[in-house]
């Protein structure tokens, strides 16, 4: 893609931000699209915004411990002055044990990429981590079971993370980005649904809005998150996929932390308790923050592409209740309201949990997408590796036949961008969002 192209980026969430600060950087004239009135205001804004490296693969591990360096020196990366900015809050994580993923499964990618970790049992668990309940309940049951209440079967212990936390604003976050990608020249289309994608000797030519404006370019980036699907319709590709995309809605409970949940006399960690199917972070302040790990007996509310612009943005007492309860079982002195509060968005799910940044059998079509909730903490990096296989794939390189590597420019590590490839085997996961 020769310097100048066009590029509609659709989707100004994080993800779609990120990818237009680097196209630009790259000298591309970019233009982002979005149907919301301003960056960030879908997904991205839902987000429970954790930066954490528990994956199973190496290029999960490999990317997340790429992509905190970005958040952790956020004004160099942006590299423009865009004024208020959000803070990468380091509480550390611990991923509790469960059987359905074993820490041996993932410490030996912690190992290879150089990721800070310690390795504790119960008792150092319950010493370094005040107000915990150390037990073991596996597997998750629904709050109706009776053998909900049953006693724990065991003790477990956990890896500690040191470096992981969250972002203090993922909305910000994204409205940062996007006003570094204009710094360099990208210009904004809010409140404008794509409508039709044009095509001239069998590639991308223009995008057509709901206005009737059109948009002549070289190439489409799709990053429209739960929307993402139905854009791949617009644009006639996706019959190629070997891993699917849809929508998913996804509530996250806000409750008051107890007072005694500590680490090491400070605030207590994030912690991923997939043995319970609950995971909850600090808030500024004394709140916590309390998702679900979608655990087997779980009903997920996955919707239809065309439902998306009408789901309920309300917090429901079915989701709040049996959340902030298998929190309170991992936190005994937790309260549960009788009110439901928190917040709810709309994720763009893979089929196996993992995204997909790729090329299309549309030549000119791209696809960041499938994001699953987890990619959040990525953004800094994904738009620097779309950029790059942007660029190959324009200059001629074949990435289905010959995949395109990606070189981490902070830890130096060669990613094979196969690994999020729309034809691929679908990965071996955990199958959560988990932040």
């Amino acid at each position: 893609m020769g310097v100048g192209a066009d590029v509609v980026v659709v989707g100004a969430g994080v993800i779609g931000s990120s990818i237009a600060l680097e196209l630009a950087r790259g000298g591309h004239s970019v233009t982002v699209v979005d149907k919301a009135s301003g960056p960030g205001q879908g997904s991205t804004a839902a987000s429970s915004a954790v930066v954490r490296f528990n994956f199973t693969s190496a290029a999960g591990v490999a990317l997340a411990w790429e992509a905190h360096f970005g958040w952790r020196d956020w004004a160099a990366h942006l590299g423009v002055d865009v004024g208020e900015l959000p803070r990468f809050v380091t509480t550390g994580l611990v991923m509790l044990d469960v059987d359905a993923a074993p820490r041996e499964m993932w410490l030996p990618l912690f190992d290879t990429y150089g990721v800070p970790y310690e390795e504790w049992d119960s008792a150092d668990l319950a010493r370094r981590v005040s107000g915990l309940d150390t037990g073991r309940y596996w597997p998750p049951k629904r709050v109706d079971d009776q053998d909900f209440w049953s006693d724990a079967t065991g003790d477990l212990g956990g890896v500690f993370t040191p470096d992981a936390g969250y972002v203090s604003d993922p909305a910000l976050a994204a409205a940062n980005l996007a006003a570094a990608a204009q710094a360099h020249g990208a210009a904004m289309r809010f409140r404008s649904q794509v409508t039709a994608i044009e095509k001239q000797r069998g590639r991308v030519s223009a995008v057509v809005l709901s206005d009737g404006s059109r948009i002549g370019c070289d190439v489409v980036v799709n990053a429209a998150g739960p929307w993402s699907g139905a854009l791949n319709k617009i644009a006639g590709v996706g019959s190629d996929f070997t891993v699917g995309v849809r929508p998913m809605r996804q509530e996250v409970a806000h409750v008051a932390a107890p007072d005694d949940f500590r680490l090491d006399g400070g605030p207590g960690p994030i912690i991923a308790d997939l043995d319970l199917g609950t995971y909850f972070r600090g808030e500024v302040g004394s709140g916590l923050l309390v998702g679900g790990t979608e655990p087997e007996c779980d009903d997920l509310e996955w919707l239809e592409p065309d439902a998306v612009d009408g789901v309920s943005i309300h917090p429901t007492m079915a989701v709040f209740e049996p959340q902030v309860l298998r929190a309170a079982r991992r936190l005994p002195e937790l309260s549960v309201p009788n009110r439901p509060s928190g917040v709810v968005g709309v994720y763009d799910v893979a089929d196996d949990w993992s995204p997909i940044y790729d090329r299309t059998d549309l030549p000119g079509f791209y696809v960041a997408i499938g994001t699953s909730g987890n990619q959040f903490k990525n953004a800094p990096v994904v738009g620097q590796l779309m950029a790059a296989l942007i660029s190959e794939v324009e200059a001629g390189s074949d990435h289905d036949t010959n995949p395109v590597t990606f070189l981490t420019p902070r830890t130096g590590v060669e990613i094979d961008l196969a690994a999020y490839s729309r034809r691929r085997t679908r990965t071996n996961t955990t199958g959560t969002v988990l932040g």
